[in-house]
């Protein structure tokens, strides 16, 4: 299958997974009422104030989660990290908190850029460490990753006990797309303009990944491309976590499953990142709403358990060694 022809079939399957997303819910809205046109006042409102909206924004934080766990995995050089793995989440949610506490008035874009700044301190971070380390096997950089994230959760989880925000915490590491309304997931655009530019600097990521030393001798300034990527992950998560909450597994599975797919050839494969990210995390929404119907399971637990048994399966497989 051509490059060109596999994009088409990817997009005719997240199509048809759109499709559902507008159909599936505790209203009824049928496709022969969509397609005929024949929209009462009710539907309209329903369709264009609810179920577009709870749409897009599921596409919107697939893709940009996907995209940016594939970008962690370039820079580390490493195929079992992704954001919530190297602290970058946790980071975000601690900068959620922190604002919370001293400035709870503060406009919600102000919030993200801030939650987006603690998620790149975060980042930082974890990069820093991994330059000191001596021994980078396969297993050794996301075990640190994760004892950096377990640390910092720790943290904010005794700040949200001790100040009474337990349940707002709940709610930024819980991904939920049951509240999302037209007017309240806007700002997940700019992850997907962040996804774009992800795109076009595919190539300088790829390089970055080869090492300090390569790059420097292939003319790409390396510090600079770091950050770079370190700042697209954290906004992008900074934003999710601000209009949907955290959604696991996504940077870590649809990345490994593209490699084994399509290769390694980054610009070549991000596309295929975004598109499969925004459809795994289309079905996850769809599954919670059908399995529970009329109630729904947040799309955090359903990508959890999801995304879990097809990390493990990969790892036992041995398919996402290399790194």
């Amino acid at each position: 299958m051509t490059h060109r022809s596999a994009l088409l079939a990817s997009g005719f399957g997240l199509g048809c997974l759109v499709l559902i997303s507008l159909l599936v819910g505790a209203g009824d809205l049928s496709a022969a009422t969509i397609v005929s046109g024949r929209l009462s006042a009710d539907d309209l409102k329903l369709l264009f104030v609810s179920r577009l909206p709870r749409t897009l924004a599921t596409l919107l934080s697939g893709a940009g989660l996907a995209v940016s766990g594939l970008i962690m995995q370039m820079l580390s050089s490493n195929r079992f990290v992704e954001p919530s793995t190297v602290g970058v989440t946790e980071s975000a949610a601690f900068g959620m908190l922190t604002v919370t506490l001293l400035a709870p008035a503060m406009p919600v874009f102000a919030k993200m850029l801030v939650a987006a700044g603690f998620g790149l301190a975060g980042g930082v971070l974890f990069m820093a460490i991994l330059a000191r380390l001596r021994l980078r096997t396969g297993l050794i950089v996301p075990l640190v990753g994760l004892i950096l994230s377990g640390i910092i959760g720790a943290g904010t989880s005794f700040l949200a006990y001790r100040y009474d925000l337990m349940q707002s915490l709940g709610a930024w590491m819980t991904g939920d797309f049951s509240m999302v309304l037209a007017g309240r997931y806007e700002l997940l655009w700019i992850a997907f303009a962040l996804t774009g530019f992800a795109v076009l600097a595919a190539d300088r990521f790829t390089i970055a990944g080869m090492g300090r030393d390569v790059a420097i001798g292939l003319g790409l300034s390396y510090g600079q491309t770091v950050f770079l990527g370190l700042v697209l992950v954290s906004l992008v998560s900074a934003v999710t976590i601000v209009s949907v909450g955290a959604i696991p597994f996504v940077g870590l599975v649809v990345p490994n499953l593209v490699s084994i797919l399509a290769g390694d050839n980054g610009r070549r494969t991000v596309p295929y990142v975004a598109l499969s990210g925004a459809a795994l995390v289309l079905a996850c929404d769809i599954v919670g709403r059908i399995v529970r119907a009329p109630y729904e399971i947040p799309v955090g637990t359903t990508m959890g358990l999801i995304g879990s048994l097809v990390f493990l399966s990969l790892l036992f497989s041995g398919r996402t060694a290399r790194g």
